[in-house]
């Protein structure tokens, strides 16, 4: 039995309570839906900036009657400290863990604003983190970046090894880590950062100027729309399935307090070109029997990108028993019917 398959043993005998932020997003209904499925008691908190309604209502039909009452919504902004605080106290019920995914990500949307971003990914941090510190939960888990990493060009990336970084967005996550870093000395709160690389998966929005590279080409070839790729193709990334990211949020806050005040990598290992994801996304079509004849069209590489992405997921596997149950291609076998049925 591996580590996750035993704390989830544990869950299910002896239910916890969870906040997750961003909880209407791509990763956090996702979280959700295994949480409840485990028949925990979940607050979500979520502003609606990013995340839909229609995410909630996916999981509303994936879980039980009696699951689903265990989930208590509440509409709010991390920019907003009382919204924070409402959340945490949970009419009353003591919250055991915090699961932080809300922010505003993407790379270019940080260059062309970096204002917001800041105010999300900082204030909001830093608000979360202090009214989760004043509620004396067990843990807050918070989504950190690979683009922390910056232009440190070792491959494998290696937690402890990080360079300068290459945008506004980079410059919040790493502000993320510093924060958490303070308040383990300052006040023993206790906490650990996901350096996410290239999430994706069911419910990962492929509609609108920032979204991710999968959802935004599955939905360009499911319509029979062109196919950019910025540069020559040659830019490779560690694609992370997003069954891997939920078990290693529940791994982190679940950890015991020696794996604790760390971050940590959430990844595969691997590395995926843009030509060969172009493939296998076609390829994962077509076994869903829609077939994209086109080439993709080539332009320009993109301000503030990283040319190559690869974690070294070793010191999760060692310190929290990290184990990824899916690779790009099984994980893109297993999104490819949710994207069809949604735009197909």
């Amino acid at each position: 039995m591996t580590r996750y398959e035993q704390i989830k043993v544990e869950l299910l005998s002896s239910p916890k309570t969870w906040l997750v932020t961003g909880v209407a997003g791509f990763i956090g209904s996702n979280l959700l839906e295994h949480l409840l499925k485990l028949n925990q008691k979940v607050v979500g908190l979520d502003n609606f900036a990013t995340g839909h309604q229609h995410n909630l209502d996916e999981v509303k039909g994936l879980v039980t009657a009696e699951q689903w009452q265990g989930f208590n919504f509440i509409e709010g902004d991390i920019r907003n400290y009382q919204d924070c605080e409402t959340a945490l106290a949970n009419n009353g019920e003591d919250v055991d863990y915090v699961l932080h995914q809300a922010a505003l990500g993407s790379v270019p949307r940080s260059i062309a604003d970096p204002v917001t971003t800041n105010a999300a990914n900082i204030t909001g941090f830093l608000n979360m983190l202090q009214a989760a510190k004043e509620a004396n939960v067990k843990s807050f888990t918070y989504a950190a970046s690979s683009s922390t990493y910056g232009d440190h060009p070792a491959l494998p990336k290696v937690e402890e090894n990080i360079g300068n970084p290459l945008s506004p967005y980079a410059v919040t996550k790493y502000v993320n880590e510093l924060y958490a870093g303070v308040y383990a000395k300052t006040y023993g709160f206790k906490t650990i950062g996901l350096r996410y690389f290239n999430v994706f998966g069911q419910r990962q929005d492929p509609n609108g100027a920032y979204a991710a590279v999968i959802p935004k080409w599955t939905a360009d070839m499911i319509k029979g729309e062109d196919v950019f790729i910025n540069g020559d193709g040659e830019t490779s990334r560690d694609f992370c399935f997003i069954e891997n990211t939920v078990q290693m949020n529940i791994l982190a806050a679940t950890a015991t307090d020696q794996a604790k005040n760390q971050v940590y990598n959430v990844a595969v290992g691997g590395r995926t070109s843009l030509n060969q994801l172009f493939h296998a996304i076609k390829a994962g079509l077509n076994d869903n029997g829609i077939s994209y004849p086109q080439e993709p069209t080539y332009r320009d590489f993109r301000a503030g990108d990283v040319r190559h992405s690869q974690a070294d997921v070793s010191k999760a596997v060692n310190k929290l028993g990290y184990a990824p149950e899916y690779k790009i291609l099984q994980g893109i076998s297993k999104a490819m019917p949710w994207y069809k049925k949604l735009l197909g």
